[in-house]
């Protein structure tokens, strides 16, 4: 059995990790912000995993096992807040909007040397009010604990392209629509079309990183047609696919 590695203080600062690196399973005593200012940044617990693209932050509540892993080239920021500080309230991990002013903020001040100044203090509580105001994003992708909907999930995640209603996968893994339907909402909260579209961006925005072209993402995730991908991406991320493809700024 692997040991969990235990980090009682979550670090404030910056580094960066190769495109396909990985941070193993650990967890901090503390809170911690991770956003990645280039770079697709994954993070994944027991209950699933989160994908955050540069306009997104991912909010790691203090005691939470988790692991990183870098799509593309990541810039990695991190930021460790005690346990009694949680601006937001969250018991969970959770995806969060990272404006341009917070943006700018996450990268000054994990790029500042720690230390006790005032200027740093007024830096600080002002990411932390930029937090508070910061949109929850649905950017979950729960993995299920039933055998059933484990099997449906491990066939669609091999190809987020397989496009088999959920009647047509059911007969694969030996139960009915309606069954599954019920697992589904019971199981992970969300209906068989909401949680399949949540895995075809997760694999989007990693096919991205790499510089796929959107064209082929659209494809390989099994989208009818780029555009029809784009609005999805669009209503989802509030920008085109394109503007982060190489996984830069968007």
């Amino acid at each position: 059995m692997t040991e969990i590695r235990h980090e009682p203080v979550a670090p404030t600062r910056t580094q960066w990790l190769a495109s396909g690196a990985t941070v193993d399973a650990h967890r901090h005593d503390d809170h911690q912000i991770v956003y990645a200012g280039r770079g697709v940044l994954a993070v994944t617990t027991d209950a699933g995993s989160w994908i955050a693209p540069a306009t997104r932050a991912i909010w790691v509540p203090a005691g939470t096992v988790h692991a990183h892993q870098a799509h593309g080239a990541l810039e990695l920021h991190l930021v460790g807040l005690p346990a009694t500080e949680n601006p937001l309230g969250l018991d969970a991990p959770t995806v969060l909007a990272v404006g341009p002013l917070l943006r700018e903020l996450i990268v000054a001040h994990t790029g500042a040397p720690e230390d006790d100044s005032p200027e740093r203090a007024r830096l600080r509580a002002v990411l932390l009010d930029q937090l508070r105001a910061s949109p929850q994003q649905p950017l979950h992708l729960p993995m299920p604990a039933s055998p059933l909907l484990r099997a449906l999930c491990g066939i669609l995640t091999a190809d987020p392209a397989d496009g088999r209603t959920l009647a047509e996968l059911g007969r694969e893994v030996g139960a009915s629509d309606r069954t599954l339907s019920r697992l589904f909402r019971g199981d992970l909260g969300m209906t068989f079309p909401q949680w399949r579209t949540q895995l075809r961006l997760h694999h989007a925005l990693v096919l991205l990183a790499g510089n796929t072209p959107v064209t082929t993402v659209a494809h390989r995730c099994g989208w009818s047609s780029a555009s029809a991908f784009i609005d999805v991406f669009r209503r989802t991320f509030g920008h085109t696919p394109g503007s982060c493809s190489g996984t830069g700024r968007p």
